[in-house]
């Protein structure tokens, strides 16, 4: 009778990877990054040269997280808080090794990205939601509600619509932003905290994911003939550097 490490064994290539690979998450909004200059332009390459440094970057990240992940030991369950701690701690070391960015520097990026040629407040915010939707944030506090009323409150008393280089207007929005961070609770001082509970949000969501993806693999060969009869074991029990 085929065994149950045959079973995960043929199941590998449905779900190994993933866990470098999943980044749909569902967590609270807890700040907007400010303006920021955008960044130089890149120096001109040809084609091909372009596409070799890319090629060439892409896999150096790719084999370092592999050759962490090979290392360290990941327990597959979003119910246990010191497994989601060791989960969110090894993607950190991967984002630190390969230099990639986390979620909160990627949302920041995309910010500074979107926003830099737009020249009014309201279509910065506006941005700003489009950008949350897109990446399935939750609003959870209310605050861009908040951040609109705010907006339309100094446009009333400014008379006009507010512009991201009127230097008063913006110093009015600012000072009701600080009112309605005073107002939720956030401190500034407290952000690498956020982050912090951004990425533990996101360790959970990805492990929440990779457990299903792991029990659907091996309920997947579990209908083939040669696997009938065989118990499937705890998704808790796989050691993933064993499928990389």
């Amino acid at each position: 009778m085929a065994s149950s490490t045959r079973l995960l064994s043929k199941s590998r290539q449905l779900y190994g990877s993933q866990v470098i690979l999943r980044q749909d998450i569902v967590v609270p909004v807890r700040f907007f990054a400010k303006d920021a200059a955008p960044p130089p332009p890149p120096k001109s390459l040809k084609g091909d040269e372009m596409l070799k440094n890319v090629f060439s970057d892409v896999k150096k990240k790719f084999e370092t997280a592999i050759g962490i992940l090979r290392k360290e030991k990941i327990t597959i369950d979003p119910d246990d808080t010191a497994a989601v701690s060791q989960y969110a701690r090894v993607m950190k070391t991967i984002r630190d090794k390969a230099g990639l960015l986390s979620e909160s520097q990627r949302i920041k990026t995309t910010i500074e990205t979107e926003t830099q040629d737009i020249p009014d407040a309201r279509t910065y915010l506006l941005t700003l939601q489009e950008i949350r939707i897109k990446r399935g944030l939750i609003d959870e506090l209310g605050a861009e509600a908040m951040m609109m009323d705010a907006l339309e409150k100094v446009e009333n008393e400014i008379k006009k619509p507010l512009m991201r280089n009127d230097k008063k207007g913006m110093a009015l929005l600012l000072a009701e932003f600080d009112k309605i961070n005073k107002k939720l609770g956030i401190r500034k001082e407290d952000l690498p905290k956020y982050e912090e509970e951004l990425e533990v949000k996101i360790a959970k969501a990805q492990l929440q994911e990779l457990k299903k993806d792991a029990i659907e693999a091996m309920e997947t060969q579990k209908k083939r003939e040669e696997f009938k009869g065989e118990q499937m074991p705890d998704v808790k029990s796989l050691d993933i550097r064993n499928f990389l």
